[in-house]
């Protein structure tokens, strides 16, 4: 594969190019393309934001700024599970917090650090999963974890890490 000036190959192009076309190249399906991107690459790569700022004919800082914006989105990768613990008042009066911090000892995660090497797990808090009568709780990906302990998501830990993904 041969990379672009951009610094993306050119599989990497097609790709955003489909999806491009997928919302017509229309400025108000920003967010949507975003989404898409993020989806397809588990975070959005600084070059495919400058590729789609390029093709849709918006300044490289209007869509920086979107993806600055909203916390859904990531500049940096993400793990295959994303793991969000929450932090909110009922979630962290019940201990979310040790739960957090030994999500990231058994990860191997320290400091600021909150995705494995591997980009197998990110971990990170986030102030409110809204089933605040089963805090503390854990979401990976989709899944629900209530009424979470350490010891607890040691076992869904070590699960996760047998799945071959």
């Amino acid at each position: 594969m041969v990379a672009t000036k951009q610094g993306l190959t050119s599989e990497k192009q097609s790709k955003l190019n489909g999806i491009l076309k997928k919302y017509d190249y229309k400025k108000s399906n920003l967010i949507a393309i975003l989404q898409q991107i993020q989806e397809v690459y588990r975070y959005l790569p600084e070059e495919a934001l400058t590729y789609v700022s390029v093709k849709m004919g918006l300044s490289p800082a209007s869509v920086f700024g979107v993806a600055t914006f909203y916390s859904q989105f990531s500049l940096n990768p993400k793990g295959k599970f994303e793991i969000k613990v929450c932090d909110g008042t009922a979630c962290h009066v019940r201990g979310s917090m040790p739960v957090f911090n030994a999500i990231k000892k058994k990860l191997g995660l320290t400091g600021e650090k909150i995705t494995t090497d591997c980009l197998r797990f990110s971990v990170e808090t986030v102030s409110c999963l809204g089933a605040c009568g089963l805090a503390p709780v854990v979401m990976i990906n989709d899944k629900v974890y209530p009424k979470m302990t350490s010891e607890a998501m040691s076992i869904v830990l070590d699960e996760l890490m047998k799945k071959h993904v």
